[in-house]
């Protein structure tokens, strides 16, 4: 499969569609994207604050089959991000109809399971490269194209999402104010999810897929690099916390490191989206006082 050549100037942006909200804006934009060499779409939730000037930036990474939709029309984040001040982008999960002939076949891998990762394996290189799509070219759009802070920005994620929140704060020191997770895959190497995933997307070598895996990361990061504490939170009734999500693993190399984890686990709450409308006003707070206070800086 022979790749088109990337544009290297930011792409226009097309309005799919806005909606009034909470006095202010979500916003649902495509655009074709240089890293993914796919179209792209994200959300984006203009605050009132942003009419008297730009705005700290808090980006949200969906789980395993979700659209840039799921949780921007479920979870209710426009209010307390309204109440904080904070412009809310929440990108696609991976590239779609990016060509690759069995990327339609498993919820788990391909499409809506992009991983937060830049493939280097056939067929999925090169357009799967969702890591430099939201670490390098979705910022350097919301920055050109909307008003946000460009240097005001924190991350979380939901499951795989959470992986990917996780993951780019860690890999990124400096350019997360903080980060926060539901339910996330802590320990990718080590579950059936993250293997899968890893091996199509990186191929067989561990230590690739260690690039990639926060606990792994954890091990080695400088402790003052961690935005903190990290936030996570996690219910018991949760179907995939045995065998897919592994909390305990980045708890206990976090614990030897010295690095500050607020992990709240919740009596009775599953893997889905009441679960997080029950606690996504404690993670959008949590954010706006590190963005709050960063800009006072």
């Amino acid at each position: 499969m022979t790749a088109p050549t990337a544009s290297t100037s930011l792409p226009p942006l097309q309005l799919l569609s806005a909606h009034k909200c909470h006095g202010g804006q979500v916003q649902f934009v495509r655009h074709l994207s240089s890293t993914t060499l796919t179209p792209m779409t994200f959300s984006v939730f203009i605050p009132p604050q942003a009419q008297a000037g730009p705005v700290p930036v808090l980006y949200f990474l969906s789980g395993l089959s979700c659209t840039a939709e799921n949780f921007t029309t479920k979870a209710a984040a426009q209010k307390y991000c309204a109440q904080h001040g904070l412009l809310l982008v929440a990108p696609d999960t991976s590239p779609r109809g990016a060509g690759v002939p069995t990327e339609d076949d498993s919820y788990d891998l391909g499409t809506g399971a992009g991983f937060y990762v830049n493939a280097t394996e056939a067929p999925w290189a090169p357009r799967y490269r969702m890591y430099d799509y939201v670490t390098r070219e979705l910022p350097a759009l919301i920055a050109a194209h909307f008003p946000a802070r460009a240097d005001r920005a924190s991350i979380f994620g939901h499951s795989m999402g959470g992986h990917g929140a996780l993951i780019c704060a860690l890999k990124n020191p400096g350019m997360y104010q903080s980060v926060s997770a539901f339910a996330p895959i802590c320990a990718p190497s080590l579950c059936p999810w993250g293997q899968k995933a890893f091996t199509a997307y990186l191929g067989t070598d561990r230590a690739a897929w260690a690039a990639y895996d926060a606990s792994e990361l954890l091990k080695n990061v400088a402790v003052q690099d961690v935005p903190s504490p990290i936030l996570i939170d996690q219910g018991d009734a949760d179907g995939f916390l045995k065998d897919q999500l592994h909390p305990q693993v980045l708890l206990d190399i976090a614990k030897q490191r010295g690095i500050a984890v607020d992990y709240r686990l919740h009596a009775g709450y599953d893997h889905g989206y009441y679960f997080i409308t029950t606690f996504v006003e404690d993670h959008i707070a949590h954010h706006a006082r590190a963005l709050h206070k960063s800009a006072a800086q």
